[in-house]
């Protein structure tokens, strides 16, 4: 049997607390990237305004007719996924390259002076300047990131998250695309991902072939967003 062919393409949440997708008959399969509540950082955990976009959210995501969740190892992404578990009677699984990757970089802080290590908190007129920002694989080569884990870890995430596709029925060809393979061709599951925004980005940027730092420093992820990639059929 020869694979169909699909585009996996992506809405973004924007601003707004969350957007959910309707599925038409060419959307057959979505993974929902979903942003851990309002962070307490200190303590990997939610602060109270995060508890309640938590259990908000599991109001609405108990309506998609959630097929597998799937959440991150830190806690802040573990506690807003519990609320929706819950509901669902769910366990979800630990996949531990949807942990948020680590601050890296040293750079001049946009706004505050001093020391930034949030590889996506550069000021526009730093990143914009790096070699090869804008390309999907020159800017690995550039020596702010190439001097860190970071190219490493995205290849981590890479591999993860296609391994996890190819797990529900679509492997990445060598153009980019995603072929669905034998026996999965009319399968329409919904995927839950509770991660991270740098994370979030990430798998956007894979998903896209678009330049990881583009995609880090031009979307945002708000907290309790959902974004869907889903993968639409062509033939």
């Amino acid at each position: 049997m020869v694979p169909r062919s699909f585009t996996a393409s992506s809405l973004f949440t924007g601003w707004g607390f969350f957007i959910f997708h309707y599925r038409s008959d060419g959307q057959d399969y979505a993974f929902l990237i979903i942003r851990h509540g309002d962070p307490s950082y200190p303590t990997d955990s939610l602060t109270e305004k995060g508890q309640r976009e938590a259990e908000l959210l599991s109001h609405k995501l108990v309506k998609e007719d959630i097929t597998k969740i799937y959440v991150s190892p830190l806690g802040r992404a573990k506690l807003t996924a519990k609320p929706t578990l819950d509901k669902l009677g769910m366990e979800a699984i630990e996949l531990p390259w949807l942990r948020e990757f680590a601050k890296g970089l040293v750079t001049p802080y946009p706004t505050k002076g001093g020391t930034n290590t949030c590889p996506w908190n550069m000021a526009p007129e730093l990143w914009t300047k790096i070699p090869g920002v804008f390309d999907p694989k020159a800017w690995r080569e550039a020596d702010l990131y190439k001097e860190s884990e970071i190219p490493q870890y995205y290849d981590t995430v890479c591999a993860g998250f296609d391994a996890l596709l190819e797990e529900w029925g679509y492997r990445r060809n060598e153009t980019g695309y995603y072929d669905v393979l034998p026996g999965h061709e009319n399968r329409k599951d919904t995927v839950c991902l509770f991660c991270h925004l740098g994370l979030g980005n990430a798998l956007l940027s894979h998903v896209l072939q678009a330049s990881l730092p583009l995609i880090w420093h031009s979307l945002f992820l708000p907290t309790s967003s959902v974004t869907t990639i889903f993968m639409e059929h062509h033939t």
